[in-house]
């Protein structure tokens, strides 16, 4: 389940360079095969625990994007919010999220060029304190001025 943090939008205009949101969901097997499905990604080591168990990682794991899609949540949802379009995200796999799994994401402003409407954050997931996931994303935020 989802935080229950304030969705909408932060206008270019209301943003300040440290501002951070985030959230917390539990990566169920569900999440897992409906993204499978979604994504065409049936690799076993996500949904075969018996072929995921001889594996480096000893059992299923959730696909990372999957975890990514979690940052993608707050920058849409809350930092910026409803009207942001992404233009790039960086991202690196630190630690494997398995079933079951609590994953914290969250979202640092850290440049902001007003004139273009162009925002850098910082990101991550992370589980039980570990990043499990970091990176930077590059956005367009909505303003009240260009509608």
């Amino acid at each position: 389940m989802l935080d229950d943090l304030p969705r909408g939008t932060l206008f270019i205009e209301d943003l300040e360079v440290g501002v951070q949101r985030h959230l917390s969901k539990v990566i169920s097997d569900a999440d897992i095969e409906m993204f499978a499905g979604l994504s065409t990604d049936h690799n076993p080591v996500h949904l075969d625990e018996e072929y995921a168990a001889g594996t480096m990682f000893k059992g299923r794991i959730a696909h990372g994007m999957l975890t990514a899609g979690l940052i993608s949540a707050v920058i849409g949802e809350q930092l910026p919010g409803h009207g942001t379009v992404y233009l790039s995200q960086s991202l690196k796999f630190l630690a494997p999220v398995r079933p079951g799994d609590l994953v914290y994401a969250e979202v640092m402003v850290t440049e902001i060029d007003r004139e273009k409407n162009r925002v850098k954050m910082a990101c991550h997931c992370a589980v039980d304190g570990k990043k499990v996931l970091v990176g930077e994303a590059s956005v367009l935020a909505p303003s009240r001025a260009r509608g």
